[in-house]
């Protein structure tokens, strides 16, 4: 089974660390939030690195055993 791995450098290089804007935002999340820029939040990809390692090399340990996984986006 291949161990997925994805560095910061390929989130910043995809733009995953822009956020909503600054005035759409929940409490909770502040811990996420790195800071803001021209009214959009930067998320802190100091955080989302290794939960989005950890989801990646579940869902492949899902998908290995045949199971199904269903992603589902809700942005129009």
């Amino acid at each position: 089974m291949a161990s997925y791995n994805v560095g910061m450098r390929d989130l910043l290089t995809a733009g995953a660390h822009f956020g909503h804007q600054t005035r759409f935002w929940n409490p909770k999340m502040k811990p996420f939030i790195f800071g803001a820029r021209n009214k959009i939040h930067i998320i802190n990809l100091e955080h989302t690195v290794p939960a989005l390692n950890d989801a990646l090399n579940y869902a492949n340990q899902i998908a290995s055993r045949k199971n199904k996984v269903l992603f589902v986006g809700t942005k129009r």
